[in-house]
């Protein structure tokens, strides 16, 4: 059996459905043999669609998300994505054809040092020099992938070792997954008797309570100690918005309504979080209060992140054992006062009033505040959004009322542009029952529009709301507040009803802000791909940041 072919055999076994990619000439064996296998081949029109399909999957099911290409270019042009889903913590596999190694060792057509290339934005680079190792690299790859904290990994695979033959007694290797150690007593003692004494805690949820699936646990930890809790851009839902002790996301880099409750806090409990998602820089300027660090991981040393006490282990053991713990301290006075006091229900009603009060706006452009509130009214609770990056970012994050985890998905760790349409194909693949809306600016949106072809010719409808503005409206707003002017971030757009039609799908105009809601509507039972041009307002950015700026907590 020739080496691609157990490579394949390889990947099957590892429980891979999909694979994301474009074919070429050094990669040919490897399509030739996804001819005969039991996996998907989908074929995207550009290598970032295809890795950023590769990182959504990753993140939504928690297995490595798989993509290929082809050497140089090819190559290359995975990184964006692959770099994205590394830092976000997505497990995902990228394998590049590669020259032969006969001509590796000098100047030739296309060939780079992708093991180097991909060494700094991977937690495993390897190129395959011989093919008896490849059940060794393949069950290496998945294993560090969906390992805490998951992340990527990269292989290179010439042409000539590709087609060369395996020795005959070669076999896959068993499936293998790293287990998460059981937390220490004595930290579990230690957490407990801090949350315990605390007068003003705030938990800070991250990323890693979702990768975790410890979202009950979660639950169940803030109503037992009555904690009120935010989370980062990147665990939108990780409790429901709704619920009376959420106090839904903090990550804006201006004082917020959210950000007064951690000027108050003297205890913060951070679980599942990771630096890069909000740096602890901007919650915590002071360095004064005492830090509680939940997470299968250790915590990252930042001058600003000083832990009083770290909890390392399965995140819901490490919870269900402190409720226990802090239960037997008799905590009972301490959640008491907490009920009383009850700090976390006026910050609570200050952000759903301001929520609600642009229900009924009916500005055009829209504001982004009407649009989001428009868009919560047609999606279910398990609907998914995926927020592309630009300033509509900042307002999906602070925002949309997300009810489940996963169910709002925001890049934050490399924050890359155009991911949100190839994220919607991953989507779709992963929940085809769920409603699935791409929320992109107009110019991300033009990054990878070309995905919508590989979205009608698979068959994975969603919906496109786009918010046009004709410029790069986030680095407008940086500029202003920093500059009182802008400087080169205007554009021209094309007409995206006619866009969208010329490739088959549907398009749609809103007119008005009456106009949203029944487009909507029309757009998701539409069957197809529909792309909705919403015009929007961005000149409340900088209002939000001078009240924000001029803010004085109520609390």
């Amino acid at each position: 059996m020739r080496s691609s072919k157990f490579f394949i055999r390889a990947l099957e076994n590892e429980g891979v459905e999909y694979i994301f990619g474009i074919p070429g000439e050094e990669n040919i064996h490897l399509m030739d043999d996804l001819l005969d296998s039991t996996i998907h081949f989908i074929l995207t029109r550009h290598e970032q669609g295809a890795a950023f399909m590769a990182d959504v999957y990753g993140r939504l099911t928690g297995k490595a998300g798989v993509c290929f290409s082809t050497l140089g270019p090819g190559a290359t042009n995975l990184i964006t994505g692959f770099a994205d889903a590394n830092m976000d913590r997505a497990p995902i596999v990228a394998v590049a054809g590669q020259g032969a190694t006969t001509r590796m060792h000098k100047e030739s057509h296309q060939v780079l040092d992708l093991v180097n290339l991909f060494k700094p934005i991977s937690k495993y680079s390897i190129g395959i020099r011989a093919p008896e190792v490849v059940p060794e690299v393949i069950s290496r790859a998945f294993k560090l992938a969906q390992t805490e904290k998951p992340g990527g990994c990269f292989i290179d695979f010439p042409e000539n070792i590709a087609a060369a033959e395996m020795p005959e007694n070669s076999q896959v290797l068993p499936v293998e997954s790293a287990g998460i150690p059981a937390p220490q007593e004595s930290r579990i003692q230690s957490a407990a008797q801090i949350i315990a004494e605390a007068e003003f805690p705030i938990v800070l949820v991250g990323n890693g309570v979702i990768r975790g699936r410890a979202c009950d646990e979660l639950l169940r930890f803030v109503e037992a100690l009555y904690l009120p809790t935010a989370n980062t851009f990147m665990a939108k839902g990780v409790i429901p918005f709704s619920h009376e002790l959420s106090l839904g996301t903090i990550g804006l880099q201006s004082q917020d309504y959210v950000a007064c409750g951690f000027d108050r806090a003297d205890v913060v409990v951070c679980i599942g979080y990771d630096l890069v998602e909000y740096h602890p820089y901007l919650w915590h300027p002071d360095r004064k209060k005492k830090i509680v660090h939940i997470d299968a991981s250790m915590a990252e040393v930042d001058a600003h992140y000083t832990v009083e006490c770290e909890v390392i282990g399965d995140i819901k053991e490490s919870l269900g054992r402190i409720i226990a713990e802090a239960t037997r301290q008799d905590c009972r006075a301490s959640v008491a006062a907490r009920k009383d006091a009850s700090y976390s229900g006026t910050l609570k009603k200050l952000l759903t009033e301001e929520f609600e009060k642009y229900a009924d706006d009916d500005s055009y452009p829209l504001k982004p505040q009407n649009i989001l509130w428009q868009l919560r009214q047609v999606l279910g609770e398990r609907d998914i959004v995926l927020s592309d990056v630009g300033a509509h970012k900042l307002w999906v994050a602070r925002m949309y009322q997300a009810e489940a985890p996963n169910t709002c998905i925001i890049s934050n760790g490399f924050a890359s542009m155009g991911i949100s349409l190839p994220g919607a194909v991953a989507a779709k693949l992963v929940e085809p029952q769920r409603n699935v809306v791409a929320v992109t600016g107009d110019a991300g949106f033009m990054m990878n529009s070309q995905e919508i072809e590989t979205a009608l010719r698979i068959g994975t409808p969603f919906v496109v709301l786009l918010w046009r503005d004709g410029e790069y409206g986030l680095i407008k707003w940086h500029q202003l507040r920093t500059f009182g002017r802008a400087s080169h971030i205007a554009f021209r757009n094309p007409d995206f009803v006619k866009y969208a039609e010329s490739f088959g799908a549907k398009g749609f105009q809103v007119e008005s802000a009456q106009d949203l809601q029944p487009v909507l509507r029309q757009a998701l039972e539409c069957g197809t791909v529909a792309v909705v041009d919403c015009p929007v307002d961005y000149s409340v950015n900088m209002e939000f940041t001078r009240r924000m700026g001029n803010l004085v907590c109520p609390i």
